[in-house]
């Protein structure tokens, strides 16, 4: 319990420093962990076909949220988490979202210097209408002009979505939401200018379990 007491006082703490508030007496804590077959990240398998575990505490209200995220299974860099902080609303059918994101790997599993909170931040923006949706993801500590875009479209259970890493690598994912739980998806990479990428068909299996 004094753990979670943390988590929650830590997600707030982002909160503020983010420039958003949530109310207290309008305040929602929720929390899930969550299983994959990969760390399937942006077309790519990050764990280089490990198993992907993770975790989400989140408080949020009046559209304002915070929270921090966990997980395993980057082969690369390690255990990981993510604290993040942000606001969104919608009006009609049409939706928005911004946020801001901290990514932490305290012990890198290559050679590299580990990442504190504030070392590698990105800036997340969402505008939607109807079933379709863009988001622009823009590196603004830690890493030189990075940026990111998808442009997705859903429909029923279905999910479209073609993502684009600075120009120079581009994947299509397939999702197939079974319940709000349970989702399935093939994702490829389509191009890839520097020929760096594996570009076989991913086949990931996500599970997600609410903690109540």
């Amino acid at each position: 319990m004094k753990m979670k007491q943390n988590l929650i006082a830590g997600a707030i703490a982002l909160s503020a420093m983010a420039g958003f508030s949530v109310p207290a007496a309008h305040a929602e804590v929720s929390a899930a962990v969550g299983a994959a077959n990969m760390y399937y990240w942006r077309g790519l398998d990050l764990g280089n076909g490990d198993a992907q575990i993770w975790g989400d505490l989140k408080v949020s209200g009046s559209g304002a949220y915070a929270g921090i995220w966990a997980g395993s299974g980057d082969a690369a860099m390690g255990q990981e988490y993510d604290l993040y902080a942000g606001y969104g609303n919608s009006v009609g059918d049409f939706k928005f979202d911004i946020s801001v994101w901290s990514y932490s790997y305290p012990k890198p599993a290559e050679d590299g210097e580990p990442l504190s909170p504030g070392d590698l931040v990105e800036v997340v923006g969402m505008i939607g209408y109807g079933p379709i949706a863009f988001t622009y993801y823009e590196n603004v500590e830690g890493a030189d002009d990075y940026n990111y875009m998808t442009l997705a479209a859903t429909f029923s259970s279905f999910t479209i979505k073609y993502g684009v890493h600075e120009d120079d690598l581009a994947h299509v994912d397939l999702t197939y939401a079974y319940n709000d739980k349970l989702s399935f998806t093939v994702g490829k990479v389509v191009d890839d200018v520097d020929g760096a990428y594996n570009d076989e068909a991913k086949f990931v299996v996500g599970f997600a379990l609410p903690i109540e």
